[in-house]
């Protein structure tokens, strides 16, 4: 039987700021409200519970002792402070968007609410799309008629039907300001090696700066909506032949085609304010891709930051989060942001199957403790059959909707996302966090409020009693097994 749980979590909300490098607290006052360790709330999604994103404790704090060896302890040190947080966000698709045209005004009010409101949801504060057609969409399409070099025929009017409108409501429901970036899945067929948007290839050298032209056009298009662009990304996953939307770049040839096409063009046509972010793919080989790029002196000033994706354990190894601090160490300028991850091969069974949401944050916290910014889910809706997708690569979104039904299905993974975007918010910055022992991972945020935030996750099938340290206080807190926990000073 399927356990469809409709809750949309009250908690309060919480603003927040930083700094990019690591620093002394000392040297940041004028940066941050005071901060002290007097009480902790405590909020808690656990495994066969009814916990989710509910208020389980208040603590208040008192002197620490030294913690001995036989006990767990989480250490916060707010006075060592690293990168400023962006945002947590998720992907307004093609497929998202037709889905929840289909929701009754009632739902489309509860989803909404759901993801972006900072109040009553869990307050997403960022936002990806496709340029054009990506694989979840009922079907490919471009902006141009095919052949049409000249862009002549640029038209969106297929993203007014249903992508734009749920964008439109997704920035209302945000307060009014929602970042967002796209990225392509591919150039029109016309201009690629293979003649397919589908199954890889290469863009055609002659058709270079028509390509970076039309990124151009739909930037200028969504904003002519009143739809703001933070940037783009070059490429999605440019080292993937997939039998969807895919087209490929090597490193020479990303950083080509931004210094010598995208980043000029961009900047002629007057958008040199939007940023780029190259990569867009797996953490395996974003060492190679960032040297490739970033050692050049005329690419790296088109450059913003670089993206990353979650799949690299296709073939079989582990995670490698931290490929991820070697980019952080290796060029403190750029960026980090994660740019797209999803739960694969959808099955209705498996809506409230928990390592789902245990992938989830498991990689936000070793993520951001490796110095990236920004975290983006893959798509935000999907349907009872885990799309649409043209080519049915069926997929896991937070949020399910049952079209027939009118329902909306909340799993695992919507609650251990919104134990970060409900409290960690933009500007804030991270500060040293860590754990004595490997079943609770840890990091710690403090907003511009001066609030600290600390989320722990405990991947044991135990519960787990800890210590909790920070400004030589400490408290003594219970983590359900297979639980996630946010602490609120």
């Amino acid at each position: 039987m399927i356990n469809k749980i409709l809750l949309v979590p009250m908690l309060s909300y919480i603003a927040l700021a930083g700094t990019l490098h690591a620093k002394s607290l000392a040297s940041t006052k004028a940066e941050q409200a005071v901060f002290v360790a007097n009480e902790a709330t405590v909020y808690t999604t656990a495994k066969d519970t009814n916990l989710r994103l509910k208020k389980t404790n208040t603590f208040t704090f008192k002197a620490a002792g030294q913690p001995p060896e036989t006990e767990i302890s989480i250490f916060v040190n707010p006075n060592i402070r690293f990168q400023k947080f962006w945002g947590i966000g998720g992907a307004i698709t093609d497929a998202s968007s037709e889905v929840f045209a289909k929701l009754s005004a009632e739902k489309q009010h509860e989803f909404l609410t759901a993801y972006y409101d900072k109040n009553a949801g869990i307050g997403y504060s960022l936002a990806r799309t496709t340029i054009h057609s990506s694989d979840f969409a009922s079907g490919s399409y471009t902006y141009i008629e095919e052949g049409d070099k000249a862009l002549a025929t640029f038209s969106i009017e297929h993203d007014q039907q249903y992508r734009i409108p749920l964008i439109k409501k997704a920035i209302a429901y945000s307060g009014g300001k929602l970042p967002l970036y796209a990225s392509p899945w591919s150039a029109p067929a016309f201009m690629k090696t293979n003649n397919n948007m589908l199954q890889g290839g290469k863009l055609l050298p002659e058709y270079y700066d028509t390509w970076a032209t039309y990124y151009t056009k739909f930037i200028k298009a969504y904003e002519q909506e009143g739809i703001p662009l933070w940037g783009i990304t070059i490429q999605n996953e440019p080292m993937a032949t997939q039998r969807w939307e895919s087209m490929i770049y090597t490193a020479a040839e990303e950083r080509d085609f931004l210094k010598n096409h995208l980043g000029p063009i961009m900047a002629k046509e007057g958008l040199a304010d939007k940023n780029i972010v190259v990569w867009d793919h797996n953490r395996d080989l974003i060492s190679h891709r960032a040297n490739t790029i970033f050692d050049d002196a005329e690419a790296i000033k088109y450059a913003w930051g670089i993206g990353f994706h979650w799949y690299e354990d296709w073939t079989g190894g582990e995670t490698m989060h931290d490929n991820l601090a070697n980019v952080t160490q290796s060029y403190p300028s750029m960026k980090l942001l994660f740019t797209e991850g999803t739960n694969e091969k959808f099955s209705t069974e498996k809506y409230q199957y928990w390592p789902n949401a245990e992938r989830y944050g498991r990689s936000m916290i070793k993520d951001f403790n490796r110095g990236t910014v920004g975290w983006t889910d893959w798509n935000i809706l999907l349907d009872h059959n885990g799309g649409p997708n043209h080519v049915q690569n069926f997929c896991f979104a937070p949020i399910h909707a049952d079209t027939s039904t009118d329902e909306l299905i909340y799993t695992p993974t919507y609650y251990y996302i919104g134990h970060f975007s409900k409290f960690i918010r933009p500007d804030a910055i991270r500060v040293s966090a860590t754990s004595s022992r490997s079943p609770l991972l840890v990091t710690a945020f403090q907003n511009i409020d001066g609030s600290l935030v600390t989320v722990v996750m405990n991947q044991s099938d135990k519960k787990i009693t800890y210590n909790y340290l920070v400004e030589e206080k400490q408290i003594k807190i219970t983590i359900p097994a297979r639980a996630m926990q946010t602490l609120l000073i």
